[in-house]
């Protein structure tokens, strides 16, 4: 006869199959606690007028500033996000840019800045010349009015009288 094989805490093994099947056994035994989900009021509301009103308990954990900020947050948060996407696309095409590329985007902005331009200088010259000066009646030279230009003081304050 070989030697009683035992488990880990010293005790034979035939015991502690028999003792885990008790505490399975226990355990299976005892009721399950059921935790209601939800409430549904069976009063019948009043035939006419207002419902009476019924109190809700608050079980919010947070506050609702604190909601707040942090939906606040996750709002900048994407658009920062947005905004360094958007950069990146701008910084990866200007490297990746060649001479060639360049000149096929500017090349059409500046034919359209040149094209505004004459078109400007155009019209300019045109209004320059309608219009017509036409000056009636005495015109008078005064040749009467002095200047006195009088500097003074440690900053240089220049004082200007005109007669």
């Amino acid at each position: 006869m070989g030697p009683l094989r035992n488990t880990q805490s010293g005790m034979p093994e035939s015991e502690a199959t028999a003792e885990a099947r008790r505490l399975l056994d226990d355990w299976a035994a005892r009721p399950v606690r059921h935790h209601p989900t939800s409430f549904r009021d069976e009063t019948e509301p009043p035939a006419f007028g207002t419902t009476p009103p019924v109190k809700q308990e608050d079980h919010r954990i947070v506050p609702a500033w604190a909601a707040g900020i942090a939906v606040a947050s996750i709002g900048m948060g994407a658009g920062v996000t947005g905004i360094g996407c958007g950069a990146w696309l701008v910084l990866q095409g200007l490297a990746s840019a060649t001479l060639n590329g360049v000149l096929m985007v500017t090349l059409p902005i500046a034919g359209l800045a040149m094209a505004a331009t004459a078109i400007g200088g155009v019209i300019s010259k045109a209004r320059a010349a309608v219009t017509k000066t036409v000056y009636e009646g005495p015109v008078y030279q005064h040749h009467e009015s002095h200047n006195n230009s009088t500097t003074r003081g440690f900053c240089a304050r220049t004082r200007n009288e005109i007669r």
